[in-house]
């Protein structure tokens, strides 16, 4: 599916191409980690109106990249969690830390893994609809990582060749990619052209139909690391040999959630607040009324959210105290 904003490839790397869409050559960069779990990057460039790097790029932020993920081969298919954070350390000292990190869906969990892990590396982090504290409120994918047994993951991926083939992950979300149901995602205008909306549904279903692979090292990894053991949120994750500990994020960060999500529930991710040790005056949590996807590719949302996101980017803020005292986070 072609890109909606121009871009170059700035670095190509074995799990990932490094996209530039910067509109300067100065300015702090903003890494934006895409959901690496069932469809391409483009989710952040989807269209004109429904894209996450054109609301960035339009309202002041100069020097804007993203992680595109290889959908995983033969060769590739014993890579694991490691070799995707590597990756993706490689990328960011490439940009020059610190960057500011916004992670997407699948993606917020290993934006948060990094920043953790490497906490001098990222100024600010954004998390959008990512899967944090697996236990703080049920989901259809949580569900099914508890009753499925591990061995039955095991077999779908020796089913194909030790890859994780997208096409067969497309049943546990169970979107409808008919007319209304793709109206909603994309919170279209009732008055919108027909022939517009004619052709965004069409846009939808391609991408939608355009699934990616996954290495299956890494996909059993997050089937039980993740949703099985909840390794992140109870301090047990480790990553690059060492244990990550959340407490030593202090950064700014930003927590925007769907109000209605089927997939990620606002609970399993606004818990990030009480597990990193980010002041409370540098938190911000904010749920927006619609589902998963429209987090990415609604309309209404990037008009509002996103446009909130990016000027909270652009706020100069005092540096954070590193032992903050405990305090509750705010809403917006």
């Amino acid at each position: 599916m072609p890109w909606t904003t121009p871009n170059v490839v700035a670095l190509e790397l074995p799990s990932l191409r490094l996209r530039d869409f910067s509109t300067a050559a100065d300015g702090l960069a903003t890494l934006i980690c895409a959901p690496y779990a069932l469809h391409g990057a483009t989710i952040a460039d989807f269209a004109p109106g429904h894209s996450v790097i054109e609301v960035l790029c339009h309202n002041g932020l100069s020097r804007v990249f993203l992680t595109d993920w290889r959908s995983a081969t033969q060769e590739t298919r014993y890579f694991t969690i490691d070799s995707y954070l590597a990756d993706l350390n490689v990328a960011i000292d490439q940009l020059g830390p610190p960057v500011d990190l916004i992670g997407l869906c699948q993606g917020g969990w290993l934006a948060l893994v990094y920043a953790a892990r490497f906490p001098k590396k990222v100024r600010r982090l954004v998390l959008v609809g990512a899967p944090i504290d697996i236990s703080a409120t049920e989901s259809q994918l949580s569900r099914l990582a508890a009753v499925v047994p591990l061995s039955m993951f095991d077999g779908i991926v020796e089913s194909g060749g030790g890859v994780m083939h997208g096409d067969r992950m497309l049943g546990p979300w169970g979107v409808s990619t008919g007319p209304d149901e793709v109206t909603a995602v994309l919170q279209n205008p009732a008055d919108l052209d027909a022939a517009q909306r004619h052709e965004l549904t069409e846009r939808f279903r391609q991408w939608y139909g355009e699934t990616i692979n996954l290495p299956g090292t890494f996909f059993l990894q997050i089937v039980q690391w993740l949703f099985k053991e909840n390794r992140i949120a109870e301090g047990r994750f480790v990553a690059l040999g060492q244990r990550v500990d959340l407490s030593s994020v202090c950064a700014p960060i930003f927590l925007l959630a769907a109000g209605n999500d089927e997939v990620v529930p606002a609970g399993q991710l606004f818990a990030t607040a009480r597990l990193v040790k980010t002041p409370a005056e540098y938190l911000e949590k904010m749920a927006v009324p619609c589902g998963h996807l429209s987090l990415f590719l609604g309309a209404e949302v990037l008009d509002k959210a996103w446009r909130s996101v990016t000027r909270w980017l652009r706020h100069d803020f005092d540096r954070p105290k590193i032992d903050p005292p405990s305090a509750t986070t705010r809403m917006t």
